[in-house]
């Protein structure tokens, strides 16, 4: 038997091979698509068919660009929508992948048609369980998508699936869901690798509800919505193919990268200190393994970008960037920062300060203005520095003049690397005297202004 779970990084998205007697199937695919065939290639099976648990917020689909390398039939949930591709899934429909069975589930909850998978042994009996956005390790997914007039609504219906549908299922039935810790699909995914039936019925909080009502009052909840979901929705039912050429970017000299900046948005994905050292004027900063989680809050959809990074061939960048829809990659700057500098271009830097140093400052009675750019969670849990400014990194942008101009601001988040995405978007926007500080709510030692 083929089974391989395929995970994204950055996006902690899971898709699932599964192949037996020379077929296969994949369940929920990644855009950057060639990895399923290869793997089911060298294990001697052909893919026959693409399944869809729902219509994704966070990335786009990979389904049309597989189907156009293996020929196989694409089946998608949420059938009330009108999808431009596929075939819908009905509630019940099974397929064989050799002496196995997959059987749909219909799970609506996060979307309205959503689908789960269950995967039968020979003998018929219930063995996986795959639960898209349904039911994760300690969480369950969101329910309010379609808005908060529907969110009770869904949450009702998440309640349905959950106990009436994959709970039954049994406690030795292991559960695949198509997300793991650090997705946006739900808000507190725990770390477990792998999980069951019966550890989520005595382990996942959302799961220790006694009945509908109370599941929905505590459960339902509004969480952050990127402004790139829009966009995935959209191309996740129109389809997303993979035209050739996408993932090969093309090295770029200073004085060619410096003519295309002129229309472009500059994407810096090198670690916060690199950054803050030198880099290109306008330059956003998005450390490489946070572009799948920022990427769509700051970057614009109609200017192309171009790219600065440590790496010499930056194609898997590329990948978590056009997993989330940005096929506009105008090249990247060859050499790096060295070129830039041996070509005798322009660089901005900005400051940073160690939290101690910090906290000294404080204690000595300076003036200044501190940034907190954490999430309310981290402030809830960690603590909050009772002088600064909280605006959490992602409201930024909408919320940029609320922060005082012309006096230093120390820009604070949980290590540094959201700090300096921060500084750089208030430098794109005129600021100066900014410093990040690096490390977080652990090395805090002011007396001055404890950690409330």
């Amino acid at each position: 038997m083929l089974f391989e779970r395929i995970e994204s990084k950055g996006l902690a998205h899971y898709s699932y091979l599964i192949g037996n007697g020379g077929q296969a199937v994949v369940i929920d695919p990644r855009r950057d698509c060639d990895i399923y065939v290869e793997k089911a290639l060298r294990s001697g099976h052909r893919i026959t068919h693409i399944l869809e648990t729902h219509r994704n917020e966070d990335y786009l689909i990979g389904s049309v660009a597989l189907a156009s390398r293996t020929g196989a039939t694409i089946w998608h949930a949420d059938a009330q929508w009108d999808y431009r591709y596929g075939q819908p899934v009905e509630d019940g429909q099974t397929w064989d992948v050799g002496p196995l069975q997959l059987e749909a589930i219909h799970s609506p909850g996060h979307t309205p048609g959503m689908m789960s998978y269950l995967l039968r042994d020979r003998g018929g009996a219930p063995w996986m369980v795959f639960t898209g956005d349904s039911l994760f390790a300690g969480d369950v997914g969101r329910m309010d998508l379609l808005g908060e007039d529907r969110m009770e609504e869904m949450a009702g219906q998440m309640y349905e699936t959950l106990f009436e549908k994959l709970l039954p299922l049994g406690d030795e039935v292991i559960v695949c869901p198509a997300h793991g810790p650090g997705s946006v699909c739900g808000s507190a995914i725990a770390d477990r690798a792998w999980t069951t039936i019966g550890l989520e019925r005595k382990h996942n909080p959302e799961l220790q509800f006694d009945d509908k009502e109370t599941f929905v009052a505590n459960v339902a909840q509004m969480l952050d919505r990127p402004p790139y979901f829009r966009r995935m929705e959209k191309g996740n039912l129109e389809g997303a193919s993979l035209p050739n050429g996408l993932l090969a970017p093309q090295a770029l000299s200073p004085t060619e990268f410096i003519r295309q900046a002129e229309k472009a948005m500059v994407l810096d994905t090198r670690m916060e200190l690199g950054f803050g050292a030198a880099h290109v004027p306008t330059a956003i900063s998005i450390w490489e393994d946070g572009v799948s989680s920022f990427a769509g809050w700051f970057l614009p959809y109609d200017r192309s970008i171009l790219l600065v990074s440590d790496r010499d061939d930056p194609t898997q960048i590329m990948r978590y960037l056009v997993r989330l829809g940005y096929d506009d990659v105008a090249g990247y700057l060859g050499g790096g920062m060295l070129s830039w500098h041996k070509a005798g271009k322009i660089s901005h830097s900005i400051g940073t300060i160690t939290v101690h140093n910090l906290c000294d400052r404080l204690d000595a009675g300076e003036d200044f203005h501190i940034l907190d750019v954490r999430s309310d969670e981290e402030l809830e849990t960690q603590g909050e520095i009772p002088t600064a400014q909280h605006i959490h990194v992602v409201d930024l942008p909408t919320r940029m003049d609320e922060v005082p101009r012309g006096r230093r601001t120390y820009i604070f988040c949980g290590s540094g690397v959201r700090s300096m995405m921060a500084a750089s978007l208030l430098e794109r926007q005129g600021y100066t005297d900014l410093f990040v500080i690096l490390g977080g709510v652990a090395g805090w030692n002011s007396t001055a202004c404890p950690i409330s």
